[in-house]
């Protein structure tokens, strides 16, 4: 300001046969200062009386405020009395061109007092864009607004070794640099409390990282917060964030949540070590049975394969052989063909397996008790009987999976609520009713079926195969009294893979009761295998 108005008076051409003067006072940021300096000017004196200009002739044309509006308006009020203009620049002020916003009063003053509006705008007009060199050999300019460079010294308030006080420069920030170098700042040289070299914290608590998010501590400042975990299903990808965002359903975060991974999916595949023993095993057992029917055709014309129902032995076998292949429809991905057709295909499977059975445990009992004299029942040696038991047995249990199919049907679903994380592929049975009608109805077949094999277990030698038969349904009986708790305790493939074991377990057991002990003597003791033998003599 001092700059301009030297070179104002300079130069003639700009105000011809005047010289400007200038007062300074400070106002100390103090309302009271800027009033007291405001009287001494309109005054001359320290002590000011109001309505008296007691200083020599040079007259005040304007006065200069500061840029900070508190005490630019408390001056420009008392100013506002005595008419004189309060004039307050301010670089975000709306400028259009040349011309500057004043407060409402100054534009009440008289047209005969447009020597101060010319000298501020005269003023700023010449500041702006000028640049020069001062005394010190510094660069200073003004801005197309007329705002001075920003420059500043950065003062480290250091500690010396005798204990005393003095301030260093550690940097500088100045707005003449080229962007982006503005501030500077000499780390080497700063020194901090406790003359350390390292920065405090500026916060009284750790950054949260990933996976957590801040809560502020009541009635504490907002940099003191406790950082919390994210709760089940969401995560936090960036440090000191605020809050958690759920994952997508098919998605769950990682060990640390601090992203959304895919969730594993879990099925009881061939590829899975579970469901390649299971495959195998299957496999092996539906060979084994295979090679069993191929010898009882083979040696059809035997007394001992003549003796046990040969066409029975020969469904009872292929019922088997199905009941083993059945069980791969529960391995591997669900379909809608295969949810469709798993539990009742083998179902009624396992209901004509019993029923054969419970079948040539009927014959038995008939076949025996036809032998006493006078006995009656040598009508019921009729092969219709074992047809009419299997047919009637089978076709309860084709009913209840009929209603089943029809009423609700299985279907294949991704369930992702049995377990965190875990995308479970399987088969929504639909109904859990008409699956427990079905496994009901097969225990009852073989319960029965037990109980009839049990009273005939006495029977002379040549119908023991009641005997068998008792042993094949008290393991049926166990595998799927046992399977009920086993299968209700288990999740995802594992609740697949008990099922499955039932299924193999209980038709081995009917293998290994009924018909190994029958090859052992078809194939390795034929001695026994003679009409006289069987009956006994």
């Amino acid at each position: 300001m001092v700059f301009a108005i030297d070179e104002i008076n300079r130069e003639q051409t700009i105000l011809p046969n005047l010289t400007l003067g200038i007062q300074i006072f400070d106002t100390c940021s103090s309302d009271k200062k800027a009033i007291e300096g405001t009287l001494q000017m309109l005054t001359g004196q320290r002590r000011p009386s109001l309505n008296y200009r007691c200083k020599s002739p040079s007259p005040l044309t304007a006065i200069i405020g500061e840029s900070s509006s508190t005490i630019s308006m408390s001056i420009a009020r008392l100013l506002g009395l005595y008419r004189y203009p309060q004039i307050s620049y301010d670089s975000t002020s709306p400028l259009l061109g040349n011309k500057y916003e004043f407060p409402s009063f100054f534009r009440t003053i008289p047209s005969d007092d447009s020597l101060a509006q010319g000298l501020a705008k005269l003023l700023f007009h010449y500041m702006k864009g000028l640049r020069f060199k001062n005394k010190m050999g510094k660069e200073i300019f003004f801005d197309e607004y007329g705002n001075p460079p920003a420059a500043y010294d950065i003062i480290n308030w250091q500690r010396g070794p005798n204990g005393t006080i003095h301030y260093e420069s550690v940097g500088s920030f100045d707005t003449r640099q080229q962007k982006g170098q503005e501030l500077y700042i000499n780390s080497s040289a700063l020194s901090w409390a406790r003359q350390g070299k390292e920065a405090p914290r500026s916060a009284c608590s750790e950054s949260c990282i990933p996976g957590y998010y801040k809560v502020g501590r009541r009635g504490q400042p907002v940099c003191c917060y406790d950082c919390l975990p994210c709760s089940e299903g969401e995560v936090s990808k960036e440090r000191d964030s605020s809050k958690c965002w759920p994952c997508p359903s098919d998605q769950w975060p990682n060990e640390k949540q601090s992203d959304c991974v895919p969730k594993r999916v879990e099925v009881l595949s061939y590829t899975d070590t579970v469901g390649a023993t299971l495959s195998v095993a299957v496999i092996l057992c539906s060979f084994i049975t295979l090679i069993l029917l191929i010898i009882f055709i083979k040696f059809q014309d035997t007394p001992i394969v003549k003796a046990n129902n040969r066409n029975l032995t020969y469904l009872l076998l292929v019922s088997l052989l199905l009941s083993f292949l059945c069980s791969l429809l529960f391995i591997g991905e669900p379909q809608p063909a295969s949810c469709l057709l798993r539990q009742t295909a083998f179902g009624i499977l396992f209901a004509l397996c019993v029923s054969c059975i419970l079948a040539k445990t009927i014959m038995v009992v008939i076949a025996f008790n036809a032998t006493k004299p006078g006995s009656n029942m040598r009508k019921w040696l009729s092969p219709r009987v074992p047809i009419v038991t299997v047919s009637v047995c089978t076709v309860i249990q084709v009913l209840i999976c009929a209603t089943w199919l029809v009423l609700c049907p299985p279907f294949p679903e991704k369930n992702m609520e049995m377990k965190i994380g875990t995308i479970i592929l399987q088969c929504n049975e639909c109904t859990p009713i008409a699956m427990w009608c079905m496994l009901g109805y097969m225990g009852l077949l073989a319960f029965i079926s037990f109980v009839v094999a049990f009273l005939a277990r006495n029977l002379p030698d040549s119908f023991n195969e009641a005997k068998w038969i008792t042993f094949s349904m008290l393991v049926f009986l166990s595998v799927w009294l046992s399977f009920i708790p086993g299968y209700l305790s288990t999740q995802g493939k594992y609740m697949v893979a008990v099922e499955v074991f039932g299924i193999i377990s209980s038709c081995a057991g009917i293998v290994v009761c009924i018909f190994l002990p029958k090859c052992y003597i078809i194939l390795l003791r034929p001695e026994l295998n003679t009409r006289q033998h069987l009956l006994g003599k």
